[in-house]
């Protein structure tokens, strides 16, 4: 073999070591700082029981999870800088080149800067988290995913939408402390409101004391009393208060006992009116001669 190739085969080797070095310390990096971002999760769970310390462990999932992902993207870039090298480009200008490129990509991308921004600020607030319930405008679903760039919910109807974190300007969560509803009764204007209301009384006091609903309900149910009159009939409230998710099924089992009570009691309900038509004679007669 001539000594230019054995020169070539050197040189090979030499960049073909510190490539593989290059390799396997991006992979050490990636395996630690996903064991890192496991290790905060289990520390999470283990801080106590209920529903503060399960929103504190979702919380600390969704940061692990942004923490990798930001953190795998900087191993990459990192190793591909430090290898450039190696195969003959100068890494100076290509970081100028970079760094005129993102000032040009700040200006021409400013929904995505928008988009980063918006998404550091919802985890860091912790305005919601992987796994709640969220209303983002018009959208009212699961959080499935959620990243600095946009957050993915999953509606009741099965339909995963994603949405950009620049056009959240305001979202409700509806899986924070408790949900509420009330629950509307219409009684016709025959109908006592007040034997009404005790017997909604009883049946608040019954699933109150039930212990199958006992531990979903916060506060109530209670009868508010009548809400509104009309040529109808009067229109009964109640209020009822559950743990988050819990208040539509809640509502639910209260309406059927309302309706199994309103039964037992022979209470008129749904505010159905009855219309009686009377003829006169002069009107039957006139419709006699009419078919004759």
């Amino acid at each position: 073999m001539t000594p230019d190739l054995f020169k070539w085969t050197d040189i090979a080797a030499a960049r073909g070591i510190r490539l593989a070095a290059i390799l396997l310390l991006a992979l050490i990096l990636n395996r630690l700082l996903r064991t890192l971002t496991r290790r905060l999760i289990p520390a999470s769970g283990s801080e106590g029981l209920g529903r503060i310390a399960r929103l504190h462990e979702q919380h600390v999932r969704t940061l692990a999870g942004l923490m990798y992902s930001a953190g795998t993207a900087l191993i990459i870039v990192g190793a591909i800088l430090t290898a450039l090298p190696e195969f003959g480009f100068s890494v100076t200008p290509i970081a100028a080149a970079a760094g005129l490129a993102s000032l040009a990509f700040g200006f021409g991308a400013q929904h995505l800067v928008r988009d980063i921004i918006n998404g550091i600020f919802i985890t860091i607030e912790d305005q919601f988290v992987v796994g709640e319930i969220v209303r983002i405008g018009t959208v009212v679903g699961r959080v499935e995913h959620l990243t600095l760039r946009r957050t993915v919910v999953r509606d009741f109807q099965g339909a995963v939408v994603s949405v950009p974190n620049g056009d959240i300007s305001q979202v409700a969560n509806l899986s924070r402390d408790w949900g509420q509803v009330f629950v509307d009764i219409s009684i016709p204007p025959e109908a006592s409101s007040d034997t009404a209301l005790a017997a909604l009384e009883r049946v608040c006091a019954e699933l109150r004391a039930d212990a199958s609903w006992s531990p979903v309900l916060v506060d109530g149910p209670r009868a508010l009393g009548v809400e509104s009159l009309g040529p109808a009939g009067a229109t009964l409230r109640l209020q009822l208060r559950t743990v988050p998710g819990r208040q539509d099924d809640a509502a639910r089992e209260l309406r059927r006992r309302i309706q199994n009570r309103f039964d037992q009691d022979h209470i008129r309900w749904g505010g159905v009116q009855r219309v009686e038509i009377v003829v006169s004679e002069a009107l039957q007669g006139f419709a006699a001669r009419s078919n004759s």
